[in-house]
Order: structure tokens, then sequence, then C-alpha cells
């Protein structure tokens, strides 16, 4: 059996209560459906409301991943994408048990990657689409239009880069 370091360096104990981050997962669910259903309520299919010049309100559905990736094809990825949702939370809720006290950043980062794929997850398994309204323009080019969820993976994606080229460093 191999030694653990006890030197000051070494990783710190386990995070008190690391489940605890589940708050924000929470939040950013709540968030993302509330304001899906007001898109929803409010705005009619496609037709976009402008709020800024480079900035429009558009409710729109998508049956694919990001991007619209697999959006064309005739059902299955539904599920397909559900899974992958149920199969990322159950896993990111694990790694979240195992969190070490230092790990701060590492739990918000899973929080919102949980957050924003049960926003998407209860989308597909309800409607069979992503209901998605905000949309990003410049000079006739449109960026793919988005919702809370996804600002909430993709926050959680760019914390968990910044742990991995950083976190271990901090640790040291």
């Amino acid at each position: 059996m191999a030694e653990q370091d006890s030197s000051p360096g070494a990783a710190s104990a386990p995070m008190q209560r690391p489940l605890r981050w589940l708050w924000l997962a929470a939040a950013v669910l709540v968030l993302d459906l509330a304001t899906k259903a007001l898109a929803t309520h409010f705005l009619a299919y496609a037709s976009p409301v402008e709020v800024l010049p480079f900035f429009n309100l558009t409710l729109l559905h998508n049956t694919g991943a990001a991007f619209s990736f697999l959006a064309d094809h005739p059902g299955w990825q539904r599920w397909f994408f559900a899974a992958i949702a149920v199969a990322a939370t159950v896993g990111l809720t694990i790694w979240m048990r195992r969190l070490r006290a230092d790990e701060k950043l590492l739990g918000a980062a899973l929080a919102l990657v949980i957050g924003g794929a049960l926003g998407n997850l209860h989308d597909r398994l309800l409607h069979g689409y992503v209901v998605d309204f905000l949309s990003f323009h410049a000079a006739g080019w449109y960026y793919p239009a988005f919702n809370v969820a996804d600002i909430g993976i993709t926050l959680g994606a760019i914390g968990l880069i910044i742990e991995s080229l950083l976190g271990d460093r901090r640790r040291r």
C-alpha cells in the first residue's frame, strides 16, 4: 500500500458537504426553465425581436445538440442526448462528492454543467426539442441561438479548463 504524502503541498482534506454546490445547479435550472417559459409565452416562433443592434430574442426549437448537431435526423437523437445528459449528471455528481476542500472552482464548474444539462434534458423529455431564444449577430452573421442552460454548460466547461490548467499549480 502506497504511503500518503503528508507534506504541505499534498492534496487537502475532503471537502465538507461537497454536494452543497448543487444549489448552483438548481439556480441554473430554475433560471433556465423560467426564461424558456417566458420566451415560449411571449415570443412568436422564429420571429426576431431586436433588443440591441447585435442581439435579438428569437424563439427556436433545436432537436439536435450544440449548433443543431444531428438536428436533421428522424428523432433517435432525442433519446441519445437525453441519455448523455443523465449519464453526465450522474457522473459529475459522483465527481462532486469526491471534491477536496481546495477545489471550490471545480465544485462551481461541475454544478454549472449539471444545471445546464438538467435544463436541456427537461426540454428534450417534455418537448422533444430544446428551447433556444438568445441570438447574437453581427454584419449578417448569426451565432446559433442558445439558452441559459447552454450558458451554464459553457461557463462550467471554462471553469473545468481553468481548473485543469491551474489547479495542480495552486495545490503545490
